[in-house]
C-alpha cells in the first residue's frame, strides 16, 4: 500500500497533467438550503461507505494488453485522465488526457516493457471498448493529434483541452436520437504557479453516434475572475439523475497555496451544450448565474480538522437513493491526503456531504514504490459494477463499484518511458455497505 499524490508532468518533455492540483484540499462549506424533494431523498437515502476492496487484475491487464500490442504505432500506449462513458450499443468509450502513443518494447532483463525515451504523445485520445470488454481503437485527431483539437492564444502560447466526464444524453430535449457529450477543461500556458496550465473555460464537445466523430465544441462557462486560482472548472463527475445531468467541478485556489471548493451545477437531458440551461447551486436554490455557485458541504467529521476534504478530481455515483463521493484525503493528517482515498455520502448532489470514511490505499505496480510512482484522480465506472449495466445510474443494492486511478512518476519522464505500467490506469472493485 503506497502513497497516493499528485503527479506532475513538465510540458515540452515532460507532459502535463490535467489534475496537478490533486492534493488540493476543498474548502468546507456549510449547508445550505434544501432543494425541492430533498426531504424525500434524505428519508430513503442511508449512510454508505467503502467496507472492503479487492484489485481488479482483468481489467488493469486489458489496457495492458492494448498498450502493449504493436500492431499500430499510432495508438494509446498509457494516459492518465481516464474517464469512461457506457454507449447505447454496448461498447464503452475511454477518455484519456496526456496520451502516449508511439511503440512499446518487450520486457528484458534490464525492465520494461518500455517506449522510446520521448514518445510521440497528445494532449487527449479516446478509446473504443467492445461491449465483450476488450479494447478496439483509439480516436485522434489528424496528424495523429488530439480528439479535442488545442486552441493558441492572442500571444502564440498553447491553449488545450483536457476531456473529463462524458455522458450520453438527446441530442436536443426530447429527441430520440442520442450523442455523446464530453464535458472539457480548457487550460492556456502559463508559468509559476501555473505549470499544469491557467483554467480558461468550461467547454461541452458533442460527438454522434455511433461512429463518435466530433461534431463541435461548445463553450460553456468562462469565468469571469480575474483571478485563476478563483475560476471554476466543471466536468470532473457528471450524474445523470430524475431527468438532470448534475455536473461537479471545483476551482483552483491551491495554485495560490491555498484551499479549493467543490462546485456542482445541473442541466436537464437533452441540453449539456447549451449554455443557456445550465444552473448552478448558489446555496439555497439552482440560479443561472455560474458567479453566484457556492462551495458544496463535503466536509469533515465532528471534531476532526476543518481542513480536511476531497481533492479537486473526486468523483461522484449513487446507490439508490444515496449519493458516494470517492476522492484522496486531501488535508488529513500526517500527510494522509498523499495515502488514502476516502468516501463521503450525502442524500443529494447539494449535499450536505457526511464523513470521510477511509477507503482504501490504491497499490502502486511493481517497482513503483522504488521508482517513485504516485497514484491519483480515483473515478468511479459504474457501468462496470456488480449488478449489470447502470449506464451510469445508481448501483442497486449489494452492486461492488469499479474504481479506476491513475500512475505516474512526477518527478521523472524518463521513468515512466522505462516502464509502461508506471503511466497506465489501475482498478480495483470496492464493496459499499449501507447503515441506518
Amino acid at each position: 500500500m503506497d502513497r497516493i499524490r499528485k503527479r506532475r508532468l513538465v510540458r515540452t518533455g515532460l507532459l502535463l497533467s490535467p489534475l496537478l492540483a490533486l492534493v488540493a484540499v476543498l474548502v468546507l462549506a456549510r449547508p445550505g438550503g434544501d432543494d425541492t424533494g430533498q426531504d424525500r431523498a434524505r428519508d430513503a437515502c442511508a449512510p454508505l461507505t467503502v467496507t472492503g476492496w479487492r484489485v481488479d487484475a482483468a481489467m488493469t491487464g486489458e489496457f495492458a494488453r492494448y498498450g502493449d500490442d504493436n500492431t499500430r504505432t499510432d495508438d494509446w500506449t498509457g494516459g492518465d485522465g481516464s474517464r469512461s462513458v457506457r454507449l447505447p450499443d454496448g461498447r464503452t468509450l475511454w477518455l484519456s488526457a496526456d496520451t502516449f502513443l508511439d511503440r512499446v518494447h518487450p520486457e528484458t532483463a534490464l525492465g520494461g516493457p518500455s517506449r522510446d525515451p520521448s514518445p510521440v504523445w497528445v494532449r487527449n485520445a479516446g478509446v473504443v471498448m467492445a461491449p465483450d470488454g476488450r479494447l478496439e481503437r483509439t480516436l485522434l485527431g489528424p496528424g495523429p493529434g488530439a480528439l479535442f483539437p488545442g486552441l493558441a492564444a492572442a500571444d502564440g502560447r498553447e491553449v488545450w483541452r483536457w476531456p473529463a466526464q462524458g455522458v450520453v444524453e438527446p441530442r436536443r430535449p426530447g429527441s430520440s436520437e442520442r450523442v455523446v457529450r464530453v464535458l472539457l477543461w480548457q487550460r492556456e500556458e502559463g508559468s509559476d504557479p501555473w505549470f499544469f496550465g491557467i483554467p480558461r473555460a468550461t467547454e461541452v464537445a458533442t460527438l454522434s453516434l455511433p461512429d463518435l466523430a466530433v461534431e463541435s465544441v461548445e463553450p460553456i462557462d468562462v469565468p469571469a475572475a480575474t483571478d485563476p486560482a478563483q475560476r471554476v472548472l466543471y466536468g470532473t463527475s457528471a450524474v445523470r439523475e430524475d431527468g438532470w445531468t448534475y455536473v461537479f467541478g471545483a476551482d483552483e485556489r491551491t495554485a495560490q497555496g491555498r484551499s479549493s471548493r467543490a462546485h456542482v451545477a445541473r442541466v436537464p437531458d437533452g441540453s449539456l451544450a447549451d449554455r443557456t440551461a445550465w444552473r448552478y447551486w448558489d446555496g439555497r436554490a439552482w440560479s443561472a448565474d455560474p458567479g453566484a455557485a457556492a462551495p458544496l458541504p463535503v466536509g469533515a467529521a465532528p471534531g476532526e480538522d476543518p481542513g480536511r476534504g476531497a481533492s479537486n478530481t473526486y468523483t461522484v455515483t449513487r446507490r439508490g437513493d444515496t449519493w458516494l463521493l470517492l476522492t484522496t484525503d486531501a488535508g488529513g493528517p500526517d500527510g494522509r491526503g498523499m495515502t488514502t482515498v476516502t468516501s463521503y455520502w450525502a442524500c443529494s448532489p447539494q449535499g450536505p456531504w457526511h464523513g470521510p470514511s477511509d477507503a482504501l490505499t490504491p497499490p502502486l505496480p511493481d517497482g513503483g514504490r522504488e521508482a517513485g510512482a504516485v497514484v491519483y484522480n480515483p473515478q468511479a465506472h459504474p457501468a462496470f459494477s456488480g449488478g449489470g449495466p447502470h449506464g451510469g445510474r445508481a448501483l442497486p443494492a449489494g452492486a461492488d463499484l469499479l474504481l479506476g486511478y491513475d500512475v505516474n512518476v512526477t518527478q521523472s519522464t524518463a521513468a515512466v518511458q522505462r516502464d509502461v505500467e508506471l503511466y497506465r490506469p489501475r482498478f480495483v472493485r470496492l464493496e459499499l455497505s449501507a447503515s441506518r
